[in-house]
């Protein structure tokens, strides 16, 4: 097997589907001479699930993050987030293949499998650099938790029957106070998802922006916000509340917020790659996984030269 380059294999090991998915990518790396690299907790799903992966490299043990060239990702949008979160800060791109439902971050389907490895095998796809979040918590002026998010920063309340009340800021100014079930901060990559969710508008991923998304809020100015990526957005949970706010970054990584606490986000230095192995026009994305109404459109009019 070679030493020399290093997949890492990422998959959603709670599923039969994925496990059998992540079977058939270690036999095509094994035939390409490659030994593929797991986490060691997938590793073990995957044995106690009474599958044969073969020889197997551990992520951490064996190949460290930044030794990596690429990475496979088989599930959906979160075992997607999961993988960034594995290799952000290292040069190695993600590609996706689609076992969960949207799978808005993935490039290819389960029928696609082969075709993938191939092409990840062969470096035939082109790197796109996303942008992430850094997001810091303070309270009493002191920095008490750090973490980022690729997708959203989200502030919402802890107890279904308590709104949580903040107040917004850009750039250290106030912008809207108000009670809520919560604010979501989000990048264009996650503009597709919880923003989404939220009716925060759709951005496309080349565009430089953060998204403020307020969650049903008491207020008549609590529209969504679109902000330059140099921006920073804050979310103060005011004392006056009777509620107790927590944060969650791609819904992964979280901190209790007490009153007072504030939320600062701005754009991290450190961006997530992603490996595209089709220049379709994202357009032609959202069509495809929202699964759009597109039916009578003729393409843009043609002049009559005569």
């Amino acid at each position: 097997m070679s030493d020399d380059r290093h997949i890492l294999l990422v998959s959603h090991t709670g599923r039969q589907d994925s496990i059998d998915a992540a079977v058939e990518v270690c036999d095509l790396l094994h035939a390409a001479g490659l030994t593929p690299v797991m986490p060691f907790d997938e590793y073990a799903d995957v044995r106690r699930a009474e599958a044969s992966v073969g020889q197997v490299d551990i992520l951490g043990v064996d190949v460290q993050a930044d030794q990596l060239e690429i990475v496979i990702v088989l599930g959906g949008d979160g075992t997607i987030l999961r993988a960034a979160e594995l290799v952000r800060g290292t040069g190695a791109p993600i590609v996706g293949v689609n076992l969960g439902h949207v799978g808005f971050l993935a490039e290819s389907e389960r029928d696609g499998l082969r075709a993938t490895v191939e092409r990840a095998l062969s470096g035939d796809y082109k790197v796109e650099e996303r942008v992430t979040l850094q997001v810091d918590v303070v309270v009493g002026h002191q920095v008490v938790y750090t973490s980022w998010a690729l997708n959203e920063a989200t502030i919402e309340k802890a107890s279904r029957e308590r709104m949580l009340e903040v107040v917004t800021e850009v750039d250290g100014r106030p912008l809207s106070s108000f009670g809520c079930d919560g604010v979501v901060i989000a990048t264009p990559t996650g503009s597709t998802a919880y923003s989404f969710s939220g009716g925060g508008p759709i951005v496309w991923p080349d565009v430089d922006a953060l998204l403020m998304v307020p969650l049903s809020a008491h207020a008549l100015f609590a529209r969504p916000i679109v902000v330059g990526p140099d921006c920073t957005l804050a979310v103060e949970v005011l004392r006056r509340t009777s509620g107790v706010g927590v944060l969650w970054c791609d819904g992964r990584r979280t901190h209790d917020l007490p009153p007072g606490a504030r939320v600062e986000v701005r754009r991290s230095s450190d961006p997530v790659r992603v490996a595209r192995l089709k220049d379709a026009p994202f357009a032609d994305r959202l069509v495809a996984k929202f699964q759009l109404p597109v039916a009578g459109w003729r393409g843009p009019a043609v002049e009559d030269d005569a």
